[in-house]
């Protein structure tokens, strides 16, 4: 495992280590849209749109995101994204969301947030016909642990986030099957949060991959320079990205909620809360690799790592 001690220097403002060349497909296993649109459009041409934008960015494979809505909402996109999984533009489909903490709810609509039920994943999974790669699940939530096993002996990645849960939470759905962290340190405990919360267990007592957003905003540089101290071989870089990347500042939206994008930064125009990111997978690395992160991290975190969690569901 590398340490920081190999890393470059972090600085209190931003990284500043110069920028090298880094041009293979890079894999995303996060992203909900881009170039003005989501995977979530009822046009397949829209659709199109937002894969040919990631895929002209440096990005190879993607899972295509979906936020929280009524089951019906998510069985109809479900329905028009199975085309495109099927002739391989995307590599599957992510479900992030209803299972979540209304606590930790971040940009999904509090209102539709709800337990699992075993019966409707099945159904979920039924309707997609293969085709959905990953379910995030808050694992506190009754019938949570369940629902992840299972998914986990189905092959289907069972990701933990959106969580208000705490460390004995997080060691439990891990021992259950949980093969990944949604877009670790957003949506549950900071790491300066305590010795004993939902991310310090994840970070110190597990080995389960964890996604970042690298953008500046969804992880310090701090706690950016820990996670890489401790688990420089189990990061996952991924965009998270919004319909508005590569689109100018402006107001958009995220499933029903108002967006604000100002500087390349989202938030929900409610009430300030990060709502995705505005990222490629270019310039997620460009960032880290500014951060002075050698690149065969950066290929283990963009390429390596989660091609052998995908390639586990086959």
């Amino acid at each position: 495992m590398e340490t920081l001690n190999h890393l470059g220097n972090f600085s209190e403002d931003g990284c500043d280590c110069q920028i090298d060349s880094y041009s293979k497909g890079f894999v995303d296993l996060h992203c909900h849209g881009g170039g003005g649109f989501y995977f979530t459009d009822p046009n397949p041409e829209n659709i199109q749109i937002a894969i040919d934008f990631h895929k002209n960015h440096g990005t190879s494979d993607l899972l295509a995101s979906l936020v929280t809505e009524t089951i019906d909402n998510l069985q109809a996109q479900i329905e028009r994204l199975l085309p495109f999984y099927q002739s391989g533009l995307i590599s599957g489909i992510h479900l992030e969301g209803p299972y979540l903490s209304r606590a930790r709810c971040g940009a999904h609509n509090p209102d539709l947030l709800k337990s699992p039920s075993l019966v409707e994943v099945q159904q979920l999974l039924e309707k997609a016909n293969g085709a959905i790669k990953m379910i995030t699940i808050a694992p506190e939530l009754d019938h949570a642990l369940e629902v992840i096993t299972f998914l986990s002996n189905n092959r289907i990645i069972a990701a933990i986030g959106h969580s208000n849960g705490g460390y004995d939470d997080a060691l439990r759905a891990v021992d259950a099957g949980a093969s990944l962290v949604t877009h670790f340190s957003n949506g549950m405990s900071k790491l300066h949060d305590g010795d004993k919360t939902f991310a310090s267990a994840l970070l110190y007592q597990t080995n389960v991959p964890l996604e970042i957003i690298s953008d500046g905003n969804h992880v310090s540089n701090e706690d950016l320079k820990t996670i890489f101290e401790v688990a420089s071989d189990r990061v996952i870089l991924v965009t998270d990205a919004v319909s508005a990347a590569g689109q100018p500042d402006g107001y958009y939206t995220i499933g029903d909620l108002e967006v604000v994008v100002e500087f390349g930064v989202a938030r929900l125009k409610s009430n300030g809360a990060l709502a995705g990111s505005t990222l490629t997978m270019q310039q997620a690395v460009d960032r880290a690799l500014r951060c002075g992160l050698p690149e065969d991290l950066i290929e283990n975190a963009t390429r390596e790592l989660p091609l052998r969690l995908l390639s586990k569901l086959s």
